[in-house]
């Protein structure tokens, strides 16, 4: 892919001596004249020829700069400097990520220094920093393909445990997950309940890297049929249901990303801190500290701070109607404050255990009307059901997704997770 370089970045490239390489092909920028050229194909790894060289892989450790990893692997201090000052429309080495994979092609030699780095930010780019007289950079992309697929499944044991054993990405849960929440407790569900789903995927070389639409969902959930139906009225795909009733509230049932919730909005529970029986206004959702937390819905944030029982909170108000709560954050969301604008599905804070708290867990509280109450009991308003206009059209479709997913053969002998 070619990206638009500016004449001011271009000067500083020129005035540094480095050679650029874009996507595959190689600009060999010199002060009179360009060339370009198509590097030799080859099976070796990111098309660079490895025999005779040592090949490292390795991560971005936290707090490490990309400087730091150039000089811990001895490569020359002028190329070091080269990199320092890319052009941020080439490579912005400030945004080097901790935990992200790199690679060094080293020379075999008692120095070990490197002929090539490969830094991979996402699963699809990657760039490639050669190391000769002077720097040359390729910003490369994996080819992506799109795999429709269909599976199905029968409910045996938990969810929460089992997800990973099916082979089923946590990012297609928790999209099923968020656009079935208000119509089946994922909680609670039944033995035997069984889903079908119909889904793209996202391939680069062959490797899953993400999940594109789901094109369409049947869930017997407790014998009762219960189908989710994309379609597109004007504003974007949305999910309905066969009467053409949008799935969709106007709050997500999960602040976090699916996961077991620990303890339930009561009027009685043991605190585990106090060691007393008191109330619990909230549902508490047991989660990795660090795990993000989203508002449930558009809103303003009325409250953003810290406290000696609530530790790190956020406190939003979507309408005149509701009002949440999200509790023990390990951290609040930069930006995040009394008066900010949010919507729904934004980042606001992360889970922590802030607070009167034993582990890390988000306490979910919410009100409607003024008075709390349990959030995964609450009654709210569904969004615009399919208009007159469309009903045609969305019939249509919807006998037709409603026939794929009955083609789709049962899974008997296949064991999808439930929530226990």
């Amino acid at each position: 892919m070619k990206k638009l370089v500016s004449i001011s970045a271009i000067i500083v490239v020129l005035l540094t001596g480095i050679t650029l390489q874009k996507g595959y092909r190689n600009v060999r920028i010199d002060s009179d004249r360009f060339s370009v050229s198509l590097p030799a194909k080859s099976s070796t790894i990111f098309g660079i020829e490895t025999e005779g060289y040592v090949v490292v892989e390795d991560r971005v450790k936290r707090n490490q700069f990309l400087a730091d990893i150039l000089r811990q692997y001895n490569v020359p201090a002028h190329l070091i400097r080269q990199v320092s000052v890319l052009p941020r429309q080439i490579f912005d080495v400030r945004k080097i990520v901790p935990d992200k994979k790199f690679t060094l092609i080293c020379h075999k030699d008692s120095l070990r220094i490197p002929a090539a780095m490969v830094y991979e930010p996402n699963p699809i780019d990657y760039v490639i920093f050669r190391f000769g007289d002077s720097l040359s950079v390729e910003v490369c992309q994996r080819e992506v393909t799109v795999s429709e697929r269909e599976i199905s499944g029968i409910i045996q044991t938990s969810l929460f445990q089992t997800i990973a054993e099916m082979g089923i990405s946590y990012e297609l849960t928790n999209k099923v997950v968020d656009i079935l929440a208000w119509q089946v407790d994922f909680q609670r569900l039944n033995r035997g309940d069984e889903i079908r789903i119909i889904y793209e995927e996202l391939l680069a070389e062959g490797k899953h890297i993400g999940i594109r639409n789901i094109k369409g969902i049947f869930f017997n959930y407790g014998g009762k049929p219960v189908y989710a139906i994309p379609f597109d009225q004007g504003n974007g795909v949305e999910y309905f249901d066969e009467e053409g009733n949008s799935l969709r509230k106007a709050l997500l049932k999960y602040p976090i990303e699916f996961t077991r919730i620990s303890s339930r909005y009561t009027m009685r529970r043991f605190h585990p801190v106090l060691k007393v029986n008191r109330p619990h206004l909230g549902t508490d959702f047991a989660a990795p500290e660090g795990t993000p937390v989203r508002s449930a819905g558009d809103g303003v944030v009325e409250e953003a701070g810290y406290t000696s029982n609530n530790g790190n909170y956020v406190k939003i108000r979507h309408n005149s109607t509701y009002t949440t709560q999200y509790l023990h954050l390990s951290k609040i969301a930069p930006g995040i404050h009394r008066g900010t604008v949010v919507r729904q599905g934004q980042w606001i804070g992360n889970v922590g255990s802030t607070g009167l708290a034993t582990g890390p867990h988000l306490c979910y509280r919410f009100w409607k009307n003024g008075k709390q109450v349990d959030a995964l009991q609450v009654d709210l308003p569904s969004s615009e059901p399919v208009k007159a206009e469309f009903r045609e059209a969305f019939h249509h479709t919807k006998e037709k997704i409603i026939k794929r997913l009955k083609a789709i053969p049962s899974a008997s002998q296949t064991y999808l997770a439930s929530a226990g």
